[in-house]
Formats: structure tokens, C-alpha cells, sequence
């Protein structure tokens, strides 16, 4: 596929609710540009809502931290929006995304990524959280991505889920003033006040 935007500002709701059929990743491309970004979860397109100001921020906090990460020669870091292409049916935004030095070869910076991330992070919003601990979280377990963190912006928490054969376990749960690693990224340390800063 090649680059330009992503298929979340080239579609039309209207399209959406007038086929029952699963819609391809290949024919949202073709749809005209609304504005708004969208999921696509086993061929059905869902509308990602305008995240609040501390939603942004908690984003932005924990893409910093990954950022250090990257610039000691981890790996590489993305933040939403990006889609994150698993098959035709099944494309995804989360709001940061990191990929391992040894597997960032295998991305087209000129592309959106067909390639699962070593690590996805959904910062909560209340219209997103069901989503984020459901059918988001199945599709991250089914195609392999290592770990899955749920940050809670609202509580101050950060949730790590690792994968375990073909489902997520619960590897930390830490509020603030806490230091944790990484399970599955070698040297990567969290300070969760860094996280949670206002």
C-alpha cells in the first residue's frame, strides 16, 4: 500500500451503516475524507472520539518516556494518529506505539505500519475505556503484540499487560510515586509521577 492519509480521514459513517458486510481496510482508503479518524475491528469501522486535555497530556508524558527509550538505541517510538495495519479487517490507532531496535527495520516510514508493535498504550477516556479493555485488547492478544499498557488518568494507575501464550495477564499495577520495568523491553524503566504529571 502506499503512503498519503491515513484511511481514518478518508471515510464516511454514512457508508458504514448503510452495508452489513465487513468493509476492508483497502476500501476505507477509497472513501472520501470526513475529517474524523477511525478503528476498523474485524471489518467494522468505529469512530475514535476527540480526546479531552488530560488525555493528551498523559499521552504526550508517556511518549516522552518511550522517547528516551529510543534515543538510547531501544527501538522506536509513534504516537497516534498512525494506523497500525494487522490485516485488511483489523486496524487500529493506539495512542503510543514502540517497536524494538531489532524489528524497526521493518518499517516504511512512508507508510502507515503493517507491522504489530512490540508495545501499545491506550491512555482511557470514558467513551474509549470499554473498547480499550475489550475488543482492542483481543485484537492486540490476537496478533501477538508482547505488552498492552492501560494508563488510567483519572485514578493515576498504569495497568502492563504481557502476553502469555494467547492471552493477557495482568504484570503490574502501579499507582503514583512508583517505580517499575518493563517485562518485556529490556532496560526500560517507568517512573509513574512522570506519567501522571499534570
Amino acid at each position: 500500500m502506499g503512503g498519503g492519509p491515513t484511511f481514518a480521514r478518508r471515510c464516511r459513517m454514512r457508508f458504514v451503516t448503510a452495508t452489513e458486510r465487513r468493509v476492508s481496510y483497502a476500501e476505507l482508503q477509497q472513501w472520501p475524507d470526513d475529517g474524523h479518524y477511525y478503528e476498523l475491528y474485524d471489518g467494522e469501522v468505529v469512530m475514535v472520539p476527540t480526546p479531552i486535555f488530560r488525555h493528551q497530556r498523559v499521552a504526550m508524558h508517556v511518549a516522552d518516556v518511550l522517547l528516551e527509550h529510543e534515543e538510547a538505541g531501544a527501538g522506536v517510538v509513534a504516537i497516534a494518529p498512525l494506523d497500525v495495519v494487522f490485516d485488511q479487517y483489523n486496524v487500529l490507532e493506539p495512542d503510543v506505539l514502540f517497536w524494538s531496535e531489532e524489528r524497526r527495520h521493518l518499517l516504511d516510514q512512508w507508510t502507515v505500519a503493517y507491522v504489530a508493535p512490540d508495545l501499545a498504550v491506550e491512555v482511557l477516556s470514558p467513551s474509549t475505556q470499554t473498547r480499550d479493555r475489550g475488543r482492542k485488547k483481543n485484537i492486540l492478544e490476537q496478533f501477538g503484540v508482547p505488552e498492552y499498557w492501560i494508563v488510567d488518568p483519572k485514578k493515576n494507575r498504569l495497568e502492563i499487560y504481557v502476553l502469555r501464550g494467547t492471552a493477557y495477564e495482568l504484570a503490574v499495577n502501579a499507582g503514583e510515586h512508583e517505580t517499575i520495568a518493563s517485562p518485556t523491553l529490556p532496560r526500560l524503566t517507568i517512573h509513574t509521577d512522570r506519567i501522571f504529571a499534570g
